[in-house]
């Protein structure tokens, strides 16, 4: 199982593209966000990821950098059935309320001939906290993460080797949501800025944490691999290296700041 990083950036970023991922396994993949437009049919062509290798997708909140690119994808996929080339049925899940959205977008901008696979080939699923599923081999439970801004779902996978990946979302962790992420082998958090940088940045005000923050949840939580993405996209000449080091100061495991398009082996 790898994961491949197709944008990194927060919500404002220009640098780089909004957070969204692949959890990929062989030729096929699993899509999680899709970014704020159709900036993501591009990153997928550089990530050497077809259209025709997702296997399904899901999309953790309605904020624009995480759900409009989901339209591009819908519009995709409806050419590659129309034209016989996508087999079988694209599922995408999400909760009641991003699954509203998403369908009233695609009915106020896809053409006719596109619309017609929504709920005919492209299924568009709304899903409730505790709900699960399966893909690609994978186990995955989803859970409401409490937002502080609005409704959002995050997910923990069991992967088919038996470690368990937890996505938290877009938000700090909140221990009063049901994440059961204690010892997860691999911890997807948001970082939005340096702790040495949150006076220039305010990411408390955009209820954001640092990277020294995930670095304390994650070694509270006693998990082995931090992933730190959703960062602000000023400082990406040096983000790798000074993230990891200040999440290191309170984190004992490893710490990874991937680049748009890096893929990490879920080892």
């Amino acid at each position: 199982m790898k994961l491949t990083l197709l944008g990194t950036g927060n919500a404002m970023a220009t640098r780089c593209y909004n957070t969204c991922f692949a959890l990929r396994s062989g030729a096929a993949c699993f899509l999680v966000d899709a970014g704020g437009g159709n900036g993501v049919l591009r990153q997928l062509e550089l990530a050497q990821l077809p259209a025709e290798s997702i296997e399904g997708m899901f999309i953790t909140h309605g904020h624009t950098d995480h759900i409009l690119g989901a339209v591009w994808i819908v519009r995709k996929m409806a050419e590659l059935m129309k034209k016989g080339v996508y087999v079988g049925e694209f599922v995408i899940r999400c909760h009641q309320e991003a699954a509203e959205m998403l369908n009233t977008f695609c009915k106020m901008t896809l053409a006719p001939a596109q619309l017609r696979f929504v709920g005919s080939g492209i299924r568009i699923q709304p899903i409730a906290e505790g709900d699960e599923f399966e893909t690609l081999g994978m186990r995955i439970r989803v859970f409401d993460i409490l937002s502080t801004k609005a409704k959002q779902f995050g997910f923990s996978a069991m992967l088919p080797g038996g470690k368990q990946l937890t996505c938290l979302g877009d938000e700090p962790y909140n221990p009063a949501a049901d994440a059961r992420a204690e010892g997860s082998d691999w911890l997807l958090s948001e970082a939005f800025c340096l702790h040495a940088d949150r006076e220039r940045f305010h990411p408390y005000e955009k209820h954001h944490s640092t990277a020294r923050d995930a670095g304390r949840m994650a070694e509270a939580l006693g998990v082995k691999n931090l992933v730190l993405y959703h960062t602000e996209d000023k400082t990406l000449a040096t983000r790798r290296e000074r993230y990891a080091a200040e999440a290191k100061e309170a984190f004992s495991g490893r710490v990874f700041v991937p680049d748009d398009l890096e893929t990490i082996e879920l080892e």
